[in-house]
Order: C-alpha cells, then sequence, then structure tokens
C-alpha cells in the first residue's frame, strides 16, 4: 500500500529557533531532521515557507510541518519503456519523454528514469551518486524531454561527472535545449549571466539572486523563429543549474510556454495566440523545453560522442500551431 505525507501541526508557544522548537515539539523526530525539512520548504509559520532553522519564534504562531512518507532505502527495478538512444558496457544515452521523473524523491517514490534504469541494466550501474541517483550525472526536469546521458561503473560516472563540472570549457562537453517562450526578444542572440539561488519565498523555486548563497549562471540564446505573441529559442549552457534556463527566460521577460512555476503571469497572454495554438497550450502539461543537443567525450575511449534529438510530437505540433508554415523543427 502507498504511504502518504503526513501533517504535524501545533501553536509556538515559547520564542526560540524553529528547529530547537520543532525537536521539542515533536521529539519523535531529530532536529537536524527538522532542519533538512526546513530546507525542503516543508515547513510554514503562519502559512509562510520558512527558510531557516535558526529563525527567532516570538510564541503563539502556527507552526506547520509536511512530512513525506518514507521511501524505500534502495529503489527498486521496474519494467518502464526506455528509448536507448546509445549504449556500451560503460554508459547509456536516454531520450527522455516528459513527465518521467530521473530520479526516486519526495512524490515520486516509484517510477522514475532511475527505477526503469535498474531494471534495464542490473547490477552494473554506478553508485558513486548515492543510492537513490544511481549512475544519474546529470538530470532534466519532469516535464522536460530530451537527451540524458548515464554512467555503469565509477569510472565512468566520475569522468562525465568531471566533464559537466567543466561546463564544457574543456571543449568535450556540449548541451542545447529548444524552448518557445512567450513574446519576441528584442535580440535575435544574447547571453544570460546572473547568480541563482533558492527562492526566500518559495523553497521549490529558484530566483536571480545577487546572494552569498547563489552560485553563477550562464545561458546562452538564439531565436530561431518568431511567430507573433511567442517565439522558438535555441538555448545553450555554460553552467547546469536547477531550472537554469526557465528561470533565466523569465527574469528576460520571456518564459516558457506552459511553465506554471515561472510564467504563471502570462496566462492573459493566451488570447493573443490563433485558436489552434491556444487549444494546444491549454492541453500541454509542463513547459515546452526540450533537450536537443547532447554532447560528449568518452571516458574510456577519449572518442567525441554527440546525439540530437527532435522535439517531441507534442512539442512538435504546438510549435506547428504557433505558425502553420512552418515545414517542422
Amino acid at each position: 500500500m502507498t504511504q502518504t505525507s503526513h501533517i504535524l501541526e501545533t501553536t509556538a508557544l515559547p520564542a526560540g529557533r524553529l528547529d530547537r522548537f520543532l525537536a521539542e515539539a515533536f521529539p519523535a523526530l531529530s532536529r537536524a531532521r527538522f532542519q533538512s525539512l526546513i530546507a525542503e520548504g516543508m515547513v510554514t509559520v503562519e502559512g509562510r515557507v520558512a527558510t531557516e532553522g535558526r529563525a527567532r519564534l516570538k510564541g503563539g504562531e502556527m507552526v506547520r510541518v509536511t512530512v513525506p512518507a518514507p521511501v524505500a532505502a534502495k529503489p527498486q527495478p521496474e519494467t518502464i519503456p526506455l528509448a536507448v538512444v546509445y549504449e556500451d558496457a560503460d554508459l547509456i544515452v536516454i531520450d527522455k519523454p516528459a513527465g518521467l521523473v530521473v530520479h526516486p524523491g519526495a512524490g515520486n517514490e516509484t517510477g522514475t528514469l532511475v527505477n526503469a534504469l535498474i531494471a534495464h541494466c542490473g547490477d552494473s550501474l554506478s553508485g558513486v551518486g548515492g543510492v537513490k541517483r544511481p549512475g544519474i550525472v546529470h538530470r532534466l526536469d519532469k516535464e522536460t524531454s530530451g537527451l540524458l546521458v548515464v554512467a555503469k561503473n565509477d569510472f565512468t560516472h566520475q569522468a562525465l561527472s568531471e566533464q559537466f563540472a567543466a561546463h564544457g570549457l574543456d571543449g568535450k562537453l556540449e548541451r542545447a535545449y529548444l524552448a518557445l517562450v512567450w513574446g519576441d526578444p528584442e535580440r535575435n542572440q544574447g547571453t544570460i549571466s546572473t547568480g541563482l539561488a533558492r527562492s526566500s519565498a518559495n523553497r521549490q523555486k529558484m530566483a536571480v539572486s545577487r546572494s552569498a548563497a547563489a552560485r553563477a549562471a550562464v545561458t546562452h540564446y538564439q531565436v530561431l523563429e518568431r511567430f507573433g505573441g511567442a517565439s522558438l529559442v535555441r538555448c545553450v549552457l555554460e553552467t547546469g543549474r536547477t531550472h537554469q534556463i526557465r528561470v533565466h527566460m523569465a527574469h528576460i521577460g520571456h518564459p516558457l510556454l506552459g511553465d506554471q512555476t515561472y510564467g504563471a503571469g502570462f496566462k492573459a497572454s493566451l488570447h493573443k495566440l490563433p485558436d489552434e495554438a491556444r487549444a494546444a497550450l491549454t492541453s500541454f502539461r509542463g513547459q515546452a523545453l526540450h533537450a536537443t543537443l547532447l554532447g560528449f567525450e568518452h571516458p574510456r575511449t577519449a572518442k567525441p560522442l554527440r546525439f540530437e534529438s527532435p522535439p517531441p510530437p507534442k512539442f512538435a505540433r504546438l510549435a506547428a500551431a504557433l505558425n502553420p508554415t512552418m515545414t517542422g523543427i
């Protein structure tokens, strides 16, 4: 039977640190556990998401904690179809469909890419990425489709991790994405360079930030098609931060179509689209983002490998609805 998360709720009577209060109020969980839950955005004080365990309580506030259901210590194999683009003894390249979560986590304990890979690859998967992320070198958001490489052994995992850490500055790694964005960017191409950090208002979101905790993020973009009300953009990553393209395109005023997290304010722009495009976007799930190009150096042979993936049918249909004269992307 699937276990569900449960809620802890109480009123803060004494003043003091939030994490210390929670550990005293609910001794079944450790203070370290509560600190983790706070970092994951699972704790609210008076309805506002808490961001730091050291936050001070005045006393009398309503504190609510969502404790996710426990997950299995080790993901189990599941027979889930995989679109294998390339595979050898060291690695496997997958064309991930939108809607597939990469690795198990709160709310997604099963049915992930990792579960499918364990069934497909058996015991060969690397454990360097952790028990719950075997072989995972990089990831794509659940609703982002496209190319992803997974290591089958520790040697490959370490070598690929180094290539991704270099962000292509060593000439080995190449990544490009196709995105459908709102509006008509002023420039045909440009570079977005900012710091990115967890949003202080919502720990589930990333935000452009100048704080000490922010990490440098650089995205190069090129406008491929202008539809009037929306555009097709190619993005090349110089870094690989969480939600990077989604946050960066929203930052310059052109969030991704279908992105309810960073582009919710553009819902009113639906009326600007043609009827067919409006219907296609209304039924579109998630953000219109596809990892179309992945290139890297094979860790064992040093041979350059380069893979390209056309956008999935749903993405292509949306683009065609935006501009019926398009012959394809």
